[in-house]
């Protein structure tokens, strides 16, 4: 886990977390998406960790609600649980097979953490993984189709189709002023998961033990048609955004992350003693690890906003 990743044409500088602190000081800042959102918390309350542990404030006692404040620096840090960004909810979750299937209203606001940004300074989004699973989909509240459901009579659609949608809704959902954030969104890009010899439900694993170097992999297949989305729902919401005064910037991991097959917990993603079916973990990421160099490129984001001062040096990066 010693490997650090190396921009084009500039050193980045390690995550200095006084320096964060002093950035962010009387701010907040919520990760709103999936468990890797949360994933890259708990990375970034670890490195904080050096100056300061921060207070359990969650106004509920649920894990995928949580607020943090640091009394010190009045900074405080939230997580809200959004893995699709819009509405969506199980199709019989109690029912006697739990097929995990999922239906997803693509044009409509997740107010769960729309209507809560108002409070925040900083929002980080963040949707990739959920979108493989089965999907229903749903346009002003009429059927149009689905992905891997296995429903008669129902028209199949790509993955790309309800993913785009969900972003550009997701982005919506702040660019129409109803909430009044006044804050900065930026995109964390698609972190790819790493599963080898099998799906991760069909025996796939992680046992690489170093980085790729960076001409022995590339982004391709649905990985890639999943960042280009990204890249091209951002760029209308930035250009949406910017007659309103509102700020859209790219956080972009997804390179550096593609290079790191040896860096997530594999079997043991798991407590020992956990009852769990156990699958190798290919998704989610080791503390320490990879991840923590998203702090490191989030300080300088930061920075680029005006907010520190610093080197500039591009983050679509690359290493050797």
């Amino acid at each position: 886990m010693k490997w650090r990743w190396k921009p084009y044409e500039c050193e980045l500088p390690i995550f200095n977390p006084w320096q964060f602190l002093e950035i962010v000081k009387g701010k907040s800042m919520a990760f709103v998406g999936d468990s890797i959102g949360r994933n890259q918390m708990q990375s970034m309350i670890c490195l904080l960790s050096r100056v300061e542990w921060p207070i359990d404030v969650s106004e509920k006692a649920d894990f995928n609600f949580m607020r943090w404040r640091y009394p010190t620096y009045n900074f405080t840090l939230a997580t809200f649980w959004s893995p699709h960004l819009i509405k969506a909810q199980e199709r019989d979750p109690n029912g006697p097979t739990n097929t995990g299937l999922f239906s997803l209203y693509l044009d409509e606001f997740d107010e769960n953490w729309s209507t809560q940004i108002q409070d925040f300074d900083f929002v980080i989004l963040n949707a990739g993984q959920w979108f493989f699973r089965p999907m229903v989909f749903y346009e002003k509240q009429q059927l149009v189709g689905c992905h891997y459901c296995l429903l008669e009579n129902v028209t199949a659609l790509n993955i790309t189709y309800g993913y785009r949608k969900a972003l550009r809704t997701a982005f919506r959902s702040i660019n129409n002023g109803l909430h009044n954030f006044k804050g900065v969104t930026f995109l964390r890009t698609f972190s790819p998961s790493h599963f080898e010899n099998g799906l991760w439900n069909q025996g796939g694993n992680c046992l690489r033990r170093r980085p790729f170097r960076s001409n022995e992999t590339q982004l391709e297949g649905t990985f890639l048609e999943l960042y280009r989305i990204q890249l091209e729902e951002l760029k209308i919401a930035e250009e949406e955004g910017r007659d309103k005064g509102l700020r859209f910037r790219l956080f972009d991991t997804t390179q550096a992350m593609l290079l790191r097959p040896d860096g997530h917990p594999s079997r043991y993603g798991h407590w020992p003693n956990e009852n769990v079916t156990l699958y190798n973990d290919c998704v989610h990421w080791c503390l320490p690890g990879p991840i923590d160099t998203w702090s490191d490129f989030l300080l300088h984001l930061l920075k680029m906003e005006g907010m520190g001062s610093g080197e500039q040096c591009s983050l679509h990066l690359k290493t050797d």
